[in-house]
């Protein structure tokens, strides 16, 4: 079975999507970063049977960050300073 383009952006687009509902900013943006890695050192690959591997590792990962996802959830912590928007430090 051929993997073609719609289906890796597909994979990578709802991996992003995914990952950004974390409540917890370290694992959100670990998970955005490492997915971005990823997608990027992977570009390159023309062999067919290793762009299968990737996908279906790629899926699997999708399901796990769906679990933590909810689970993370669950145990939400207040937001840290930095991802706070509001907030503007007197610099004067």
């Amino acid at each position: 079975m051929a993997v073609d383009r719609n289906v890796i952006l597909s994979l990578y687009r709802n991996l992003i999507r995914e990952s950004k509902k974390w409540n917890a900013y370290n694992y959100r943006m670990y998970a955005l970063r490492k997915i971005r890695d990823e997608f990027q050192e992977k570009k390159a690959l023309r062999d067919q049977t290793k762009i299968e591997e990737h996908c279906k590792k790629g899926k699997e990962m999708l399901e796990v960050i769906k679990r933590q996802v909810i689970i993370g959830n669950f145990y939400a912590t207040k937001p840290l300073v930095i991802e706070n928007t509001r907030y503007k430090p007197n610099l004067n």
